[in-house]
């Protein structure tokens, strides 16, 4: 009998659900319409009803439990807190509805948190104590490790880099705060640097051709690879900008690596090459060359999958 826990990723828009044996391995896969503005007494069965499907076809693993990734998930509570686009009320008792439902132990934590300890079990920091993840995606999350420990602060929400401040009076945020990093330092935040650069420059680029909804951050990455100067000038902002907070997160942690995952990670030196610069410059005297940044060697359409399953693992064996 093969040992397996399920791994979810929560979006806003699709979930992602697999099972992941002791290796990391997602062996089996699949997904639902998240539907997140409708109840979540709608989505809470729905989910249940594919993963009890997806088990069906598999009848010699035996599921030891069950790790979510969730926007504002609370590793102390098993709630979804405040979660932004969704439409569940302020406080959902995600962990204990799907225990429930599925019948097996779950832990639910932020999905910046789950792709650090994937990271740990299975990725680049597997022989890190202190290192820092920086998630990449529509948003900018991030989950921190000192002394081989995740850390969640007193409340559970520690960790909130991306919403830190990098302009007093910058971008809107959908948070209603102002000049927040993750609005110029993610899918997102790249996509309204280039937008600005497009209507302050006059040089070709084939990013004209794209209207604000079409364009992705792999456009941005894919111009950016053939030359073209408004997507190269775009990565150079956001890897100065991204540098200069990581240079503060080193001046707090002092961590031995920061890791950045998720799709705009994926551009590679693109993104890494001025983060280090400016992370470098920006650092004091005493932190100067002692911090590297990786960049996640974790791949495939499985790794949010994989990042919720590490912690089903690393609790399940906590409690045998």
């Amino acid at each position: 009998m093969k040992e397996a826990v399920i791994g979810i990723d929560l979006g806003g828009t699709n979930t992602k659900y697999g099972l992941v044996d002791r290796t990391g391995d997602c062996f089996a896969d699949g997904s639902i319409e998240t539907h997140a503005h409708r109840p979540v007494t709608e989505f809470i069965p729905r989910i249940a009803q594919a993963i009890t499907a997806l088990l069906q076809q598999h009848p010699n693993v035996s599921v030891k439990a069950v790790g979510v990734g969730a926007p504002n998930g609370n590793y102390y509570t098993g709630r979804m807190e405040k979660a932004p686009n969704f439409q569940w009320g302020e406080r959902v008792e995600l962990a204990k509805l799907l225990s429930e439902a599925l019948q097996l132990p779950v832990w639910l934590t932020n999905d910046a948190n789950a792709a650090a300890i994937g990271e740990k079990l299975y990725g680049v920091a597997k022989h890190f104590k202190d290192f820092v993840v920086i998630t990449l995606g529509t948003g900018l999350g991030s989950g921190i490790y000192v002394n081989n420990q995740l850390v969640y602060g007193h409340d559970g929400f520690a960790g909130e880099i991306g919403h830190t401040t990098v302009f007093l009076d910058g971008r809107d945020h959908t948070t209603g705060r102002k000049g927040s990093l993750e609005t110029y330092v993610s899918a997102t935040g790249i996509k309204r640097t280039v937008f600005e650069l497009l209507c302050n420059r006059i040089e070709p680029s084939p990013l004209r051709d794209l209207s604000y909804n079409q364009m992705t951050a792999k456009h941005i990455t894919e111009a950016a690879l053939q030359g073209d100067k408004i997507a190269l000038e775009a990565f150079e902002l956001t890897g100065k900008i991204l540098g200069l907070k990581l240079s503060d997160t080193v001046a707090h942690l002092s961590p031995e690596a920061i890791i950045l995952f998720g799709g705009l990670a994926n551009a590679g030196d693109l993104i890494l090459r001025p983060t280090k610069y400016w992370m470098e410059y920006y650092n004091l005297g005493i932190f100067k060359n002692k911090t590297q940044i990786l960049i996640s060697d974790l791949k495939g359409d499985s790794v949010a999958i994989q990042g919720a399953a590490a912690l089903a693992w690393e609790e399940w064996t906590k409690h045998q």
